[in-house]
C-alpha cells in the first residue's frame, strides 16, 4: 500500500504506466470515494523544474466537463513522490473501447457522435485557455458512464501539454508515434535533424487520427508490417498522402502506396455521417501546416455536424435506409436535395409515407416539421429507383487464421479478430432482417393506401352508376309534352347515348377496381406470410449464441496471454479451444450466409418484381399517385 495525507492505493490497482508517472486506483481516506492519483517516478525529476511543475500549472487552469478533473496535488510518505489526485473514470479509455472485439471495426454511430462531441468541446476548453495538448490519443480520452446511462468522454494526461497561443510556435516534441504529426513524426521516430517549429495545429493532426481510429477501428495510416516496424514507409505514407486523402497502406512489403478518399464499407457510420466527417478528416490531416484548417474552423465544421438532426429515410424502391443530417431551420427544400444526393432521386418524384400515412411536404415549410424518425420509424421514401439493396463486405473476408502451433500472443490475436468479424457479422444480420421488415412494412403501407382508394373510387362509381341508371329510364327520354321539334329528339338520343358510354365506363372501371381489390387481397396475404416468417427468423439468436460461446473462449486466452507458459494439460485444453472456437466460427458464418443473406436476397428480388408488376409497380403507382395525394381522399401526415 501508498499513501499520502488524505488517499490511499494498492501498488496491484495499476491503471496505466508511462515514461515519467504510474496511474492507481485510490480512495479518499475519510469519505472512501474513488479516484486515480498519478505518481510521478525518479525519471521525471530530472526534468527542467518548469517541465515538471506545468501539468499542474495547467490542470489547475482547466476546469471542464470534459476534461478529467484536478482535485488536489499531495506527496507521498516516505519517498515524497508528488502526486496529482484526479476524477475517476471507470470505463477505462476510449482506446480500451476500441479494443473491445465489438467496436473492431469503429464504433456505432451514435456513440461515434458522442466522441466527437466530447472531443471537440474539451479542445475547445483548451483553446480558450490557450493551452496545446501534443499528446491527443485513444488512451488519453477517458470514458465515463453518467446517471443516465450515456458515455461521457474527458481529456486527459496533461504531462505534454502547455500554453501557447495561436500564433506561437514550440521545438520540443512530445507524443505517441502513431498518432504525431508528420514533421513531429521526423523528428521524434527518425532522429533526422531539422529546424522546424511547431503550432497548435499539431492537435488537430492527432484528432484527425483518433476520429479516423474511433470510426473505422483502425489507424489511417498503415506501412506494410505496421507502423511500429516500418517507420520509414509510415513518414512515406503521410508526408506524400495526396490533397483529400483520408487514409494509406502499403499492402505488401515494397509494395505501392494505395490512398483512400472515403471511410471502408465496415464502417458502422451512415454515409449522411460520412458525408459531413470525411471533408474535416482530409482537412486536418494535412501535412503542410500552411493548408491545414485552424481550430477556428475545425470548430465551427464540427459545430455544424453535432447541431444537426437525423430524419431516418427509408427508400421503398431501392431498399435502403438513409440517414439524411439537416438543420432544424433548413426547409424542406433543402431536405429534398439531401436526399437526392443519397438517393439520386429528384425532389419532384420524391413522394413520402409515414406509419401509414401520405406526407404531403410542401418545399417552403421549416424543415422541424417533418416527424420524429428513428431507424425502426423511417419516413418512407417511393421513387422509380431500382432495387439494390444494402452494400456490404462479407465478414468471412476478414477472419484469420490460428497458426498450428500454440502462440498464447498470436492465438489471442487471432481470436479477437475472428470475434471482431463475428460481431460485424452479427450488425450486418440484424440490418438484414430490419431491411425486410422494413421492404415488407412499407408495401403493405402503400397497400392499405391503395385499397381506401380503391374503396373510395368504387363508392363514386357504384353511386354514379345508380344515377345513371335513373337516368336512362324511358320515362325521362319518351315523355315529350305536346310535339317534340326534330332537334330535341335528336338532342335526347346523343345525350342517351353518351350516357349509356358512361355508363359502360364506369361498369368496366367498377370491375377493374373489383379485380385490383382481389389482387391486393392475395398480395395482403402473401405480405402476411413473409412478415411472419421475418418475426419467426432465429438467425440472430444462432449467431449470438455462438458468439457468446467464442466469447468465453476468448476470454481464457486473454487471461493466457499474460502467462509465460502453460502446463501440459492446460495447453491440450487451449489446443481444443483452438478447434472449437474456429468450428463456432464455421457455424456462425454459415447461418449468416444461409439464414441471413441468401434469404435477404430472395427477399429483395421479390421485392423488386412486386415493385415493377401487378397493383404496386413503380408504372401503375406513377399514374396513380396524384390521386392518393388529393387532400380530401386521405389525411395528411405533414405536421407533428
Amino acid at each position: 500500500m501508498q499513501s499520502t495525507a488524505n488517499y490511499l492505493w494498492h501498488t496491484d490497482d495499476l491503471l496505466g504506466q508511462g515514461a515519467t508517472a504510474s496511474v492507481y486506483k485510490a480512495r479518499n481516506k475519510k469519505s472512501g470515494e474513488l479516484v486515480a492519483v498519478k505518481v510521478f517516478n525518479t525519471t521525471s525529476y530530472l526534468r527542467p523544474r518548469e517541465v515538471q511543475v506545468r501539468e499542474f500549472e495547467v490542470l489547475r487552469k482547466l476546469n471542464h466537463q470534459n476534461i478529467v478533473k484536478l482535485f488536489a496535488v499531495e506527496e507521498t510518505g516516505g519517498s515524497r513522490q508528488k502526486v496529482l489526485v484526479m476524477e475517476y473514470c471507470s470505463s477505462g479509455s476510449l482506446l480500451s473501447v476500441l479494443e473491445s472485439p465489438e467496436n473492431a471495426f469503429g464504433l456505432p454511430e451514435d456513440e461515434f457522435l458522442v466522441v466527437l462531441r466530447c472531443v471537440v468541446a474539451g479542445m475547445n476548453h483548451l483553446r480558450e485557455n490557450g493551452i496545446v495538448h501534443r499528446d491527443i490519443k485513444p488512451g488519453n480520452i477517458m470514458r465515463l458512464v453518467g446517471e443516465e446511462g450515456q458515455s461521457i468522454y474527458k481529456l486527459t494526461d496533461f504531462g505534454a501539454a502547455r500554453e501557447l497561443d495561436d500564433d506561437e510556435k514550440f521545438v520540443s516534441v512530445y507524443g505517441t508515434e502513431e498518432y504525431l504529426h508528420p514533421d513531429m513524426y521526423e523528428r521524434a521516430v527518425l532522429r533526422k535533424p531539422q529546424q522546424k517549429a511547431f503550432g497548435v495545429t499539431v492537435d488537430l493532426w492527432s484528432i484527425g487520427v483518433t476520429l479516423y481510429h474511433a470510426a473505422t477501428g483502425s489507424l489511417p495510416f498503415i506501412p506494410f508490417g505496421g507502423p511500429r516496424r516500418n517507420k520509414e514507409i509510415m513518414h512515406r505514407i503521410t508526408t506524400e498522402k495526396p490533397a483529400g486523402a483520408i487514409a494509406g497502406a502499403q499492402r505488401r512489403e515494397n509494395g505501392p502506396l494505395e490512398w483512400s478518399y472515403t471511410l471502408p464499407i465496415t464502417c458502422q457510420l451512415s454515409l449522411g455521417l460520412q458525408s459531413q466527417l470525411v471533408p474535416i478528416l482530409a482537412n486536418i490531416l494535412e501535412v503542410e501546416q500552411a493548408k491545414c484548417w485552424g481550430f477556428d474552423q475545425f470548430f465551427a465544421e464540427t459545430s455544424d455536424i453535432l447541431q444537426r438532426v437525423v430524419v431516418h429515410v427509408f427508400s421503398l424502391s431501392q431498399a435502403v435506409l438513409h440517414h439524411i443530417y439537416i438543420h432544424a431551420h433548413n426547409t424542406i427544400a433543402i431536405f429534398q436535395e439531401a436526399v437526392h444526393k443519397q438517393t439520386s432521386v429528384a425532389p419532384r418524384h420524391q413522394e413520402y409515407l409515414f406509419e401509414g400515412h401520405l406526407c404531403v411536404l410542401e418545399p417552403s415549410v421549416s424543415a422541424q416539421h417533418i416527424a420524429h424518425t428513428t431507424a425502426s420509424s423511417p419516413l418512407t421514401l417511393f421513387s422509380t429507383a431500382i432495387p439494390k439493396g444494402l452494400a456490404f463486405r462479407d465478414p468471412a473476408l476478414d477472419i484469420p487464421k490460428f497458426v498450428p502451433k500454440v502462440d498464447l500472443q498470436a492465438d489471442y490475436n487471432t481470436a479477437k479478430g475472428v470475434l471482431g468479424a463475428g460481431y460485424q457479422a452479427l450488425r450486418l444480420a440484424r440490418a438484414l432482417l430490419d431491411g425486410q421488415e422494413l421492404m415488407l412494412r412499407g408495401l403493405h403501407w402503400v397497400m392499405e393506401v391503395l385499397q381506401a382508394t380503391c374503396r373510395r373510387t368504387l363508392e363514386v362509381a357504384r353511386t354514379s352508376l345508380l344515377y345513371l341508371s335513373s337516368s336512362l329510364g324511358t320515362e325521362r327520354f319518351s315523355s315529350v309534352a305536346g310535339t317534340p321539334e326534330i332537334q330535341e329528339l335528336k338532342a335526347a338520343a346523343e345525350l342517351r347515348s353518351r350516357l349509356r358510354t358512361l355508363a359502360e365506363v364506369l361498369s368496366r372501371c367498377s370491375q377493374n377496381i373489383t379485380e385490383t381489390q382481389e389482387s391486393l387481397s392475395s398480395l395482403s396475404r402473401e405480405l402476411v406470410k413473409s412478415r411472419d416468417q421475418v418475426h419467426e427468423d432465429r438467425s440472430i439468436q444462432q449467431i449470438q449464441c455462438c458468439l457468446d460461446k467464442m466469447n468465453f473462449i476468448y476470454k481464457q486466452f486473454k487471461k493466457s496471454r499474460m502467462r509465460p507458459g502453460l502446463g501440459y494439460n492446460e495447453e491440450q485444453i487451449h489446443k481444443l479451444d483452438k478447434v472449437n472456437f474456429s468450428h463456432l466460427a464455421k457455424r456462425l458464418l454459415q447461418v449468416f450466409q444461409e439464414e441471413c443473406v441468401q434469404k435477404y436476397q430472395a427477399s429483395l428480388v421479390t421485392h423488386g418484381k412486386r415493385m415493377r408488376s401487378g397493383p404496386l409497380s413503380i408504372p401503375c403507382l406513377c399514374e396513380h399517385w396524384p390521386l392518393l395525394r388529393r387532400e380530401d381522399n386521405f389525411p395528411r401526415a405533414t405536421m407533428f
